[in-house]
């Protein structure tokens, strides 16, 4: 079962791993195809009602493939205004074989004839919301027809991931869907068929730039909207809870501020005009700060807390403490991790081990990947947190579900990349769900390191990460 919003960030990261798109259209296109000969044999009439989107360029494809059927191709829209351009290409395809492909720019004049089967491709699985014009008049008039109705992906009107519908939608009889069900294709009275269309499984296993397509922002937006981290840190370090609240405001947090003792509040001030401190009394954090640090914690979106905390017994007493008393999302680095099994919790906790602390948490690792994925795996189900273990290949684990990163480089063992890892993560978390944001971060934070490197080669710093953080995070770059 595979949402809407994954299989648009799976079809990219196919693309990333060397599967163009136009592979992956000509084989729906084609699953398409064996489809409408199973409902109808061959010199059967065959209507094509199809979109401006790739949804549309699949059944242009079938319609190729149908060459023993009567087919007639409507497309809903002006051809210059098709989306991509293998769609395009795939319309232009049959223009020039003189298919009977035809473009309506006014609903009106929409005739389907009377055929056996209509093939209904109008909208796939990313658009939701009631039906515009000229689809919903299109809509209408294929549930008019005595045909068996035939839905690309998803019938038209009917959400993907609910199986609901704002308003008229496609009666269908059989959808084809492709690569894995959609969640809502099961309330459907309709034969659903799951047609492998060759998207190979490192698509879902692997990050890729597909995975920065939730991050797309509304133009509408508002100061708030992308949320608040508070990184709670310093004390014996005071390079880490910089680096890591820089990171989080790097990485798209709106507002981001470092919890710390007095004693070490000026020299991180120091490191950026960016940083709004709120110190507490002390050189460390200790079982006193709990209550005033919770308070400020409950008024942010996630709390960041490790960086540069130290492992002073009483130091780690405080971090229990505050993770058994709170029922936010936290990003925990460091030796706060070191807690963390021990703890009762209501908290969403992303714990963000390397190897080694990951052993002194109770985990074991294995320096073959796939190994040490399982092993990830079967602790974070144990824990009930995700996991984001960091190395070579960093595997991020919740449970039941597991996705591994190959962004990074040798480069990356200089200190205080992990701060800059636990920042980006924070601020990924006030948008995304916390397997969602260590993916993201994983993936941007190795992508800004081979950025680094590309640049200056080896000897790189923390700090380089940071400012190539923002181009890491786009999903228009590769």
């Amino acid at each position: 079962m595979i949402t809407s919003d994954r299989m648009a960030a799976v079809d990219r990261n196919a693309e990333a791993l060397c599967v163009p798109r136009k592979q992956l259209m000509e084989s729906s296109g084609n699953a398409v195809a064996r489809a409408v000969r199973g409902l109808a044999d061959a010199g059967a009439s065959v209507t094509v009602v199809a979109g401006r989107g790739n949804n549309g360029g699949d059944a242009f494809v079938a319609a190729r493939f149908l060459d023993d059927y009567e087919v007639s191709v409507r497309l809903l829209g002006r051809p210059e205004s098709i989306a991509t351009d293998i769609a395009r290409e795939n319309w232009e395809a049959l223009r020039a074989a003189e298919c009977d492909a035809e473009a309506v720019t006014d609903s009106a004049n929409l005739d389907l004839g009377d055929p056996d089967v209509v093939v209904d491709a109008m909208l796939g699985t990313g658009v939701t919301g009631a039906l515009r014009e000229p689809e919903a008049t299109a809509a209408k008039a294929v549930n008019d027809l005595d045909a068996s109705v035939l839905s690309v992906d998803v019938p038209s009107g009917v959400d993907a991931d609910t199986g609901e519908s704002a308003g008229v939608a496609v009666d269908a009889d059989r959808v084809v869907t492709f690569h894995d069900e959609k969640p809502g294709l099961s309330a459907l009275d309709a034969e659903v068929t799951v047609a492998d269309i060759g998207i190979p499984a490192a698509a879902e296993r692997f990050t890729g730039p597909g995975d920065l397509l939730a991050l797309d922002r509304p133009s509408q937006s508002h100061k708030g909207d992308f949320g608040e981290v508070l990184v709670v840190g310093g004390g014996p370090y005071t390079g880490a809870p910089a680096l890591a609240a820089q990171s989080a405001l790097r990485a798209g947090a709106d507002l981001v501020r470092v919890a710390c003792p007095e004693a070490v509040a000026r020299e991180i001030q120091g490191y950026s005009e960016n940083l709004i401190l709120r110190p507490y009394d002390g050189e460390r954090l200790a079982s006193e700060h709990v209550e005033d640090v919770l308070s400020l914690a409950a008024d942010h979106d996630v709390a960041v807390l490790g960086p540069g905390l130290g492992d002073h017994e009483e130091t780690l007493a405080a971090v229990a403490e505050f993770l058994e008393r709170y029922d936010g999302t936290a990003v925990v680095d460091a030796d706060a991790l070191q807690v963390v099994p021990e703890v009762d919790t209501e908290a969403t906790l992303l714990c963000t081990p390397h190897q080694g602390e990951l052993r002194k948490m109770g985990g074991e690792t294995d320096e073959d990947w796939r190994t040490r994925a399982d092993l990830a795996s079967e602790f974070a189900a144990e824990l009930g947190h995700v996991l984001l273990v960091k190395g070579a290949y960093d595997v991020i684990a919740a449970g039941d579900e597991t996705r591994v990163n190959r962004t990074g480089n040798p480069g990356m063992t200089v200190g205080g990349t992990g701060d800059v890892l636990a920042g980006a993560a924070g601020a990924l978390a006030c948008v995304l769900s916390p397997f969602q944001a260590a993916a993201v971060a994983a993936y941007a934070n190795g992508r800004a390191g081979d950025a680094a490197v590309e640049e200056n080669g080896y000897g790189l710093l923390a700090t380089d990460l940071i400012d190539r953080l923002p181009a890491a995070l786009r999903s228009d770059t590769r």
